[in-house]
């Protein structure tokens, strides 16, 4: 799950406001039956009803998840759950305890018919929840117009029957169109429609969001792919059709990167749009899943800007195909919802997958040298700022959920990519540049795949046994062990090495720091009190303090910021621009012209070597190969 921000404005800057089974309880003859009611919405609030079949136990357990797979929180989502009630087979209420937030115990449970409970929708209680669902694990429920369905949120299961296969039921309105991966059934009614969804287990009703709204939908397919994409635009501004271009660009050069790795026959992209209402999603982003992705953005984003955001975190998810799709531990594989044990590799599935994400940019030219290594320098500088960078990975990975532990969450994706860049440096100087890190993960990918989940502590003996005994002192001292790594050991096997140098940034953010912040009161926005400038500000005169009131006669303030950092993201270096501040309440006009954002800062530098040297040649192989 790509859980940061993304260097979008407003969650930067201002407050607009990432176990086995067990026996089964039920008749493994028949399948659960789960029916979600998208037609008859009562105070915003959608009806449940779960047919577990024939239980053979005195009593059940019935659950919503505590947490889901690629969340690493604890979100509870038994809290947006209200009147849960069981029927025997003549509809007489049976007795039911409420054991905690998310379980209810069942009495009687031989002669239980079903169950129903009425769901709310998460993204309504964003802005007030301290301990708000992430947007993209959540859900909506707006009447006739849209439902994002990420199951966990709706549909529980019964302790002991996680294996059973399970029927989704969801009936809708006839304007309504439901758009996932799962392949449906469709029966039309007089005044609705019904889908019905088939799910081998738990694990897969979870792993198939469904969105429905008024049909926007896009297709295309890359090799023997089908790629679906299906869009919210509340107001209409942008559709599946004039996103499409951009993301089949991209999903062509992951294929292409990816080479003989094995994806999916059907991947499916939600992409949801917030208003930024009280009442809508505030958490931008994505949760991946095994043949889909989630994605929440908003929509007040210039069309330049969507297409950034989402170059960046749908290429993430999607390499999730790879792991944990492909290669996955017992603990991912038999997700315990309310009692997760989690695994130790978080460095993999979320650190490889990141790092696949830029790699894979500079590997098909979609970026140059110089952006991968300031995406590179930006990890290697919120890694060591952010997060203890004297911490055991496999440790604080397997203890994510802990109160101790938590907050070191976001360095999946800042240490994460760069542990798995140590290693791809590592394999490439071994091997003469032949092999590297994607090579490892399509070997395991053979090994394992996606219905057999390797054991926790055997994931490291298996990578030393398909490369290199040279990368178990890495492993030990790096990944295990609490030892920083020092980056310029392995940097300089392909040339590189880190020191002063000038970084390029954002012409209003450095990565996700920004150089301007908004007052709520006034609507204004301004540079930032205190802290360096880039070059282009500095250049143009700006001060700290400055606030910005109208720039090549457009005026901006908090309700078009995002408009502000969209244009200046099609901005080009010589073009005139003119911008008009307010400072110590006197107006000013500042010309000149565009130039490059940089600042002073450690970086990434190119050594002066021979053409022929070993290390370029390594670096040709680690980038181009």
């Amino acid at each position: 799950m790509l859980r940061k921000n993304l260097g979008i404005l407003a969650a930067a800057l201002i407050t607009l406001a990432s176990c086995g089974p067990g026996k089964n309880g039920t008749d493994t003859n028949k399948d659960i039956v789960a029916t979600i009611d998208l037609v008859t919405v009562v105070d915003d609030k959608v009806k449940v009803e779960v047919n577990p079949g024939k239980f053979q136990t005195e009593t059940a357990t019935f659950n919503i998840p505590k947490t889901v797979p690629g969340t690493y929180s604890d979100d509870n989502y038994g809290r947006y759950i209200d009147d849960f009630k069981a029927y025997d087979y003549k509809g007489n209420e049976v007795t039911t305890t409420r054991i905690n937030q998310n379980s209810w115990l069942i009495s009687n449970a031989k002669k239980v018919d079903k169950v129903s409970y009425w769901v709310n929708d998460t993204f309504d209680t964003e802005y007030e929840d301290k301990a708000k669902v992430f947007s993209p694990t959540g859900s909506n429920i707006l009447e006739n117009k849209n439902f994002v369905l990420n199951l966990h949120a709706f549909v529980g299961y019964f302790s002991g029957s996680e294996q059973n296969p399970y029927q989704i039921v969801v009936q809708y309105p006839k304007n309504l169109e439901g758009v996932t991966s799962l392949p449906k059934i469709v029966a039309e009614k007089e005044n609705y429609n019904v889908d019905t969804f088939g799910a081998t287990r738990y694990a897969e009703v979870t792993d198939n969001p469904i969105m429905y709204s008024e049909p926007d939908i896009a297709s295309f397919k890359v090799g023997d792919m089908n790629i679906t994409l299906s869009v919210y635009s509340p107001t209409g501004i942008y559709s599946a059709e004039s996103l499409k271009e951009n993301i089949e660009k991209m999903i062509i050069a992951q294929k292409n990167f990816l080479g003989d790795v094995d994806a999916t026959k059907q991947y499916t992209i939600l992409l949801y749009l917030s208003t930024l209402t009280q009442t809508d999603a505030s958490g931008f982003g994505a949760l991946e899943h095994n043949t889909s992705t989630t994605v929440v953005l908003p929509e007040q984003m210039p069309k330049a800007a969507i297409e950034d955001a989402l170059k960046d975190v749908v290429s993430h998810e999607f390499f999730h195909i790879v792991t944990p799709l492909k290669v996955h531990s017992e603990e991912i594989h038999y997700f315990d919802y309310n009692n997760p044990k989690m695994s130790k590799h978080l460095w993999m599935y979320e650190g490889v997958t990141e790092y696949f994400a830029n790699l894979f940019q500079i590997n098909q030219g979609l970026i140059d040298e110089e952006a991968f290594y300031d995406r590179i320098n930006e990890k290697i500088k919120e890694s060591r700022l952010r997060f203890n960078d004297a911490l055991s990975f496999t440790e604080m990975s397997a203890n994510i959920l802990s109160a101790e532990y938590k907050d070191e969450y976001a360095n999946v994706y800042e240490k994460g990519t760069l542990i798995a860049m140590m290693i791809d440096l590592t394999l490439r100087a071994e091997s003469n540049g032949e092999t590297g890190i994607l090579d490892l993960m399509q070997k395991l990918s053979i090994a394992y795949g996606s219905k057999k989940p390797f054991k926790d502590n055997e994931l490291f003996d298996k990578i030393i046994e398909f490369t290199t005994p040279e990368l178990r002192s890495v492993i030990d001292t790096y990944i295990v062990g609490n030892t920083p790594i020092p980056y310029n050991d392995f940097l300089q096997k392909v040339g590189l090495e880190l020191g002063e140098t000038e970084v390029t940034t954002g012409y209003f953010l450095d990565g996700q720091v920004p150089y301007i912040g908004a007052d709520e009161s006034t609507m204004e926005i301004f540079i930032l009190p205190e802290g360096p400038l880039n070059s282009f500000m500095t250049d143009l005169g700006l001060q700290n303090g400055d606030v910005i009131d109208e720039i090549n006669g457009v005026k901006y303030n908090l309700k078009n910021v995002y408009d502000l950092i969209g244009a200046s993201r099609g901005w080009n270096v010589g073009d005139p621009i003119t911008m008009t501040v307010k400072r110590n309440g006197e107006v000013k006009t500042l010309s000149g012209n565009i130039t490059k954002p940089t600042i002073k800062s450690a970086g990434i530098m190119v050594k002066d070597l021979p053409e022929n040297s070993k290390e370029v040649q390594l670096r040709k192989a680690w980038l181009k190969n």
